[in-house]
């Protein structure tokens, strides 16, 4: 018999504040004509949304979002 397997590893929801946040983000960055990947984008609102300090080894993709707070990973 197969046993069902919880995550402990919280899983945070796209939700309406979220997705909110990123069509505005995307939409000023898009006139400003720094149009991000739809990805990076979510991955970005979900961290400002939950105030969480996002890590990557990929600052460049996340330095023009406002009030996401990132760090390099790499450099730590």
């Amino acid at each position: 018999m197969n046993k069902i397997v919880r995550s402990t590893i919280p899983i945070l929801p796209y939700n309406v504040n979220v997705a909110t946040w990123h069509a505005l983000e995307r939409a000023r960055l898009t006139s400003l004509g720094k149009t991000p990947s739809f990805a990076d984008g979510q991955i970005a609102e979900v961290a400002k949304v939950n105030g969480l300090i996002l890590v990557t080894n990929n600052v460049s993709d996340y330095q023009d979002f406002l009030e996401v707070t990132f760090v390099n990973w790499f450099v730590i």
